[in-house]
C-alpha cells in the first residue's frame, strides 16, 4: 500500500497527471475521467453512509467503497503494467455479491408495479444520486473500453452496481415506512 506523507506534488499544475505505472496523461483524458466519476461515485456513498443508512445496508455500502477503490485501481493502470504490479481488481465474486444483495433485498420490498421518481427518505435520495453518478461512471468507462483495454469486470460492476443502489434506495424507504414517489404520466 502507498505510503503518502506529502499531498501536494506539484507534478499536476501543467494539466497532467500520473498513471499508477508513471505515465503522464492529460487530466481531461478518458481514463482519468473514468476513475475521476468512479471517485464522485465513491464519495456520494461516504454521504448516504454519513446521512445514515439502515443497519442492513450499512456493511455492504462501505465493501462497495473498496470495492470502488479496486476499480479505481484497476482503472488507474494499464493492463500491461498490471502485469508488472499486481493490484486489486474488481472479480466476478464482486458481482455474484452485488446480485444477492440484490435478490434478497428485492424479496423484502417486493416487485416494482410503476416507474418510481427519486426521493422519498433523505437517505433513499442520497442512494438515487450515487445510482445517477454511476451510470455516468459506466457511461464513462464504456467510452474508455472503446479506445483502451480495461479490466474485463469494470463494466458488468459499475452496471450492476447501479441497479443495487436502486434496489438499495427503494430498500432505504421501505424500512423507514415512506413511500417510493411514484411518477404520474399523466400530470
Amino acid at each position: 500500500m502507498p505510503r503518502i506523507t506529502k499531498v501536494y506534488t506539484r507534478t499536476g499544475d501543467n494539466g497532467t497527471t500520473a498513471l499508477g505505472g508513471g505515465q503522464r496523461v492529460p487530466k481531461e483524458s478518458l481514463r482519468v475521467t473514468a476513475f475521476g466519476t468512479v471517485d464522485e461515485l465513491n464519495s456520494n456513498l461516504g454521504v448516504a453512509l454519513a446521512v445514515g443508512v439502515s443497519e442492513r445496508l450499512q456493511a455492504p455500502l462501505q465493501a462497495i467503497q473498496n470495492e470502488l477503490f479496486h476499480l479505481g485501481s484497476d482503472l488507474c493502470m494499464l493492463e500491461e503494467d498490471k502485469q508488472k504490479w499486481p493490484i486489486p481488481q474488481i472479480e466476478a465474486r464482486h458481482i455474484e455479491a452485488l446480485e444477492q444483495l440484490m435478490d434478497e433485498l428485492m424479496d423484502a420490498v417486493g416487485p416494482l408495479e410503476n416507474f418510481i421518481l427519486p426521493g422519498g427518505s433523505q437517505t433513499s435520495a442520497h442512494l438515487h444520486v450515487a445510482r445517477t453518478v454511476c451510470r455516468r461512471a459506466e457511461r464513462d468507462v464504456v467510452a474508455l473500453s472503446r479506445e483502451e483495454t480495461i479490466g474485463s469486470f469494470v463494466i458488468k460492476y459499475l452496471n450492476r452496481l447501479s441497479d443495487a443502489l436502486f434496489v438499495m434506495a427503494r430498500y432505504e424507504n421501505f424500512v423507514r415506512n415512506v413511500p417510493d414517489v411514484i411518477w404520474d404520466s399523466r400530470a
